[in-house]
């Protein structure tokens, strides 16, 4: 049984994974040194819980779990960098989210 914890730290995984990559995407356009940073902080942190949660829950839970990271991204991307995002991509996020419902519960 997944606990409500392990869901916590799932989404906070999949968070740090897309704000690391929104950070070394900041520093490409930038070659601002804090937003390297940033970027492989939030990749290290991502990794590290991702190592957590492999203790308490089977691969075959956290890895297809990653896919919530796409979603992150799509969302910065938007928000943040203002990049315009197509409905097919939206499409692709609800399937995304349909799939890990599947999965992890």
């Amino acid at each position: 049984m997944i606990d409500s914890w392990m869901v916590a730290v799932l989404i906070v995984m999949t968070l740090c994974g897309a704000l690391g990559g929104a950070g070394l995407k900041a520093y490409a356009s930038s070659r601002n040194r804090l937003h390297v940073l940033m970027g492989l902080g939030f990749y290290g942190t991502g990794a590290l819980l991702n190592i957590v949660l492999l203790k308490f829950l089977p691969l075959t839970v956290v890895l297809p779990a990653n896919a919530l990271t796409y979603v992150w991204t799509l969302i910065i991307a938007r928000l943040v960098f203002k990049e315009m995002v197509g409905p097919l991509r939206w499409i692709g996020v609800a399937c995304i989210m349909g799939g890990l419902l599947l999965l992890v519960f």
